[in-house]
């Protein structure tokens, strides 16, 4: 089965603003350079956006801003401690495969 085109246009829209430093959950927060200094924190953003974002049986996604703020909340937090992510993240938002 191919991804819907719901959720290839939920992640494209994702990886645009998460690349070109205009992700409207992080205004802001410098946290381009992250791409070449901690890729590794990159990379979890993407694994709980893939974890979070839910789609139904048509392959139409059903909660993309909440899949971005999920997401986004780790580089929140990874900038300032002080962030409180709410709720807290569970293990599975957090697995990479």
């Amino acid at each position: 089965m191919k991804l819907s085109h719901s959720f290839s246009g939920a992640l494209r829209t994702f990886v645009y603003f998460m690349a070109s430093g205009t992700q409207y959950t992080l205004k802001g927060i410098d946290y381009l350079s992250l791409y070449g200094e901690d890729p590794s924190a990159i990379e979890q953003v993407f694994a709980i956006y893939a974890n979070v974002i839910e789609l139904d049986e048509n392959g139409e996604v059903l909660n993309a801003p909440y899949a971005e703020k999920r997401a986004t909340d780790f580089l929140r937090y990874y900038f300032d401690n002080d962030y409180v992510i709410d709720p807290p993240y569970e293990d599975w938002e957090l697995e990479l495969y």
